[in-house]
C-alpha cells in the first residue's frame, strides 16, 4: 500500500512539473551587463524573455545626414531622459527609408555610456509592455521601448495596451522608461474615405471630427513628440550617397564620378531614401573593392 501511495505521488509530481512548463511564467531579469539592446520574444509556449542583441549596428548621429531638425529633436529629447530630467514618449512618422529607425540606434550608441538601454517589442507583443516595465522598473538604468514600423489594424488588442500604457493606465508612468515607436502612418491605424462623412459642422460654422476620427488621432495624440519625415530631394540623396561612400573609404574624385549610377540605382528603385543610398553606397564600395 505504501508503495502504491509513493509512485501515486511521484507520477504526481511530474505531472505537475509537466504542466508548469507548458504554463505562462512571470518575465524574468535578464543579465543587464549582457547588451546595450535586447528584444523582448513570446515563445509558443507562451514564455516571454528578453533576448539579447549581441551585436547593435554601429551608426552614429554624425553618419545621418539631411535629417538635422529631426536629429535635433530626438537627441535633446533622448538626452534629457538621459539625464534624469523630464522627456516625451516619441513618435517618428513619414516617408520609408529616411533615417526613423537609424536614428533612434544612433541615439542608443551615443548615450549607452551614460545608462541607456533599448528594448525592442514587437508590436504583437505590446499587450505584455505592463510585465516589461515591471521587469525594468527598479532599475538604474533608463530604458526606451522601441516599436518599429508600428501600425494597427481595427480591433488589434496591442493597440489598446499601448494606447493605456502611454496615458490612461490607473498605474504611474515608469519614470525610467519611455516609448519610441516609428511608422509610416501618422494616426497608426488605416483611414478611409467614408471616416471623412463622420464630421459634423455647428451653426457658427465650426467642423467637429467624428467618433471614428477621434478614435484613430487618439493614439498618436498620446506621444508628446512628433517627428515628421520627408522624401529627399535628388540633391539631399546624392549628399547622403557621398556621406556613405565617404565612410566607406572611397575618395572624393571617385565619389562625384559615382553619381550619376546613383540616380540610375534611385530610379530602378523607385525612391531616393537614405535607406536606398546607403545600399548603393555598399554595393558601389563592393563593386570597387574599397
Amino acid at each position: 500500500m505504501n508503495q502504491k501511495f509513493e509512485h501515486l505521488m511521484l507520477r504526481a509530481e511530474q505531472l505537475i512539473v509537466r504542466i508548469e512548463a507548458v504554463l505562462p511564467q512571470p518575465l524574468g531579469a535578464p543579465d543587464w551587463t549582457a547588451a546595450i539592446a535586447w528584444r523582448y520574444r513570446k515563445r509558443s509556449s507562451g514564455h516571454g524573455a528578453l533576448e539579447p542583441v549581441r551585436h547593435v549596428a554601429p551608426l552614429q548621429l554624425s553618419d545621418l545626414q539631411e535629417i538635422d531638425g529631426q536629429k535635433e529633436k530626438i537627441q535633446r529629447n533622448t538626452a534629457q531622459f538621459v539625464r534624469g530630467a523630464l522627456a516625451n514618449n516619441v513618435l517618428l512618422t513619414g516617408a520609408r527609408g529616411t533615417g526613423k529607425s537609424s536614428l533612434i540606434k544612433a541615439c542608443l550608441n551615443a548615450y549607452a555610456a551614460q545608462g541607456l538601454r533599448l528594448i525592442e517589442v514587437d508590436k504583437a507583443d505590446l499587450i505584455d509592455l505592463p510585465d516589461i516595465m515591471e521587469v525594468v522598473s527598479g532599475r538604474p538604468e533608463k530604458f526606451i521601448v522601441f516599436c518599429d514600423d508600428l501600425s494597427f489594424d481595427e480591433g488589434e488588442s496591442g493597440y489598446k495596451a499601448l494606447k493605456s500604457m502611454l496615458d490612461g493606465s490607473i498605474s504611474a508612468a515608469t519614470p525610467n522608461v519611455l516609448i519610441y515607436a516609428t511608422s509610416n502612418r501618422r494616426h497608426l491605424l488605416p483611414e478611409y474615405m467614408k471616416d471623412n462623412l463622420s464630421y459634423t459642422r455647428t451653426e457658427d460654422g465650426e467642423v467637429h471630427p467624428g467618433e471614428v476620427i477621434e478614435e484613430k488621432i487618439s493614439l498618436s495624440e498620446r506621444f508628446g513628440l512628433w517627428v515628421s519625415f520627408y522624401p529627399f530631394s535628388q540633391d539631399e540623396y546624392l549628399a547622403i550617397v557621398a556621406q556613405w561612400l565617404s565612410s566607406f573609404g572611397v575618395d572624393a574624385q571617385t565619389i562625384a564620378q559615382a553619381r550619376p549610377q546613383a540616380l540610375i540605382w534611385a530610379l530602378e528603385r523607385g525612391s531616393r531614401s537614405g535607406r536606398v543610398a546607403y545600399q548603393f553606397a555598399r554595393d558601389f564600395s563592393g563593386r570597387s573593392g574599397v
